[in-house]
């Protein structure tokens, strides 16, 4: 019997300093860290904690069997990526066995559309698990843009630009504030849905905010394709009040 104990760290939008002291400190003092990664990449958020990974740290690298190369729509996708998640979670599991504490880093905050929330489900019955929250992707962004999102009653909506259009300009039309978040290959029909929600000019386009190579403009310049790591926003009501 082990008490180790698996931490599900955010470690915030991208900018190093905006991860907690909380989620620096568990990073520094867990033997084992985990995070998930494209093949041929470092991975995001493995790259923003790096200053507090120390030395010897054992590293447990997830690196997804697919990314945009699959649909969600695929039978294969869901049926697949259970399976990865499962492997990651019994891998976690072997180091909790040997008594070490595991980080499990993730970008913003790790139950926003963050991967690992589903290592989080199937390990949390069986093993003590403490969540550590971080400062969310979108707040990043509407930051970087300087955009205030919501005022007095406002309904923000959070949506997935993997949506059907018609969903899209549904919610579009009917919410006071937006977040549209994974534009990527999306955003040709996250513009279409805009359009018919009469809603283009609301949208600011934000790329990678708060990091170095931040970008923000008007989502109606943007004319090349989105990155992961980019939104569109749509605030509320504007003016003082």
């Amino acid at each position: 019997m082990t008490d180790a104990t698996v931490y599900v760290v955010g470690v915030g939008p991208g900018d190093p300093e905006l991860m907690t002291l909380k989620a620096a400190k568990v990073i520094a003092q867990c033997p084992t860290i985990a995070y998930f990664c494209r093949h041929d990449r470092m991975g995001h958020a493995r790259r923003i904690a790096d200053a507090h990974i120390a030395e010897g740290t054992r590293e447990l690298r997830f690196a997804y069997p697919f990314t945009i190369e699959r649909q969600v729509n695929d039978p294969s996708y869901h049926p697949d990526m259970s399976s990865f998640y499962d492997d990651c979670a019994t891998r976690i599991e072997a180091e909790i066995q040997l008594g070490r504490d595991v980080a499990i880093l993730c970008e913003g905050d790790p139950f926003l559309y963050g991967s690992a929330m589903y290592l989080f489900d199937r390990l949390k019955a069986g093993i003590p698990c403490e969540v550590i929250p971080g400062i969310t992707g979108m707040s990043g962004c509407w930051t970087e843009a300087a955009l205030p999102m919501t005022h007095g009653d406002d309904v923000l909506c959070v949506l997935p630009a993997t949506m059907p259009e018609d969903d899209l300009a549904h919610w579009l039309e009917k919410a006071d504030a937006a977040v549209v978040m994974k534009l990527g290959r999306n955003l040709p029909k996250l513009e279409a849905a805009l359009k018919r929600a009469g809603r283009m000019q609301d949208a600011v386009y934000v790329e990678r905010g708060t990091q170095d190579d931040a970008r923000v403009m008007p989502l109606a310049d943007m004319s090349e394709p989105a990155p992961y790591f980019s939104l569109a926003l749509l605030p509320g009501r504007r003016g003082i009040r």
